[in-house]
């Protein structure tokens, strides 16, 4: 059985960084596609980043430019490298990969900019 385990989230200031990681375990398989959504308190889930298994990275538009998405594609693991955080940043960051026609999920790692 194939999970997501996420990691890096928590709190931190203003203009601060913050590296989120997520590995897919159970797996010898190369995940196809990995990316990465965000969800703040009442509001829908985002696509943030996303990344295919030849290095084509993809970015919403909050996060042009502030955002680097990367993997390591030996360790089956997904990087977001998040700086110039601001209080509107604070959400649940969710991972999701992609093999073949399978679509997992992580269960989310809290990010919270505050002040």
């Amino acid at each position: 059985q194939v999970t997501l385990v996420e990691s890096g989230g928590g709190l931190v200031h203003p203009g601060e960084s913050l590296r989120l990681s997520c590995a897919a375990h159970g797996t010898s398989n190369s995940m196809h596609t990995m990316e990465w959504y965000r969800q703040a308190p009442g509001k829908q889930r985002d696509e943030v980043a996303r990344i295919t298994d030849d290095g084509y990275a993809y970015y919403g538009d909050s996060g042009k430019g502030r955002l680097t998405i990367s993997r390591d594609g030996a360790k089956n693991t997904v990087y977001l490298q998040m700086d110039s955080l601001k209080p509107e940043h604070t959400a649940v960051y969710y991972c999701q990969a992609a093999w073949r026609s399978y679509v997992y999920w992580g269960q989310g790692t809290q990010v919270t900019v505050r002040p």
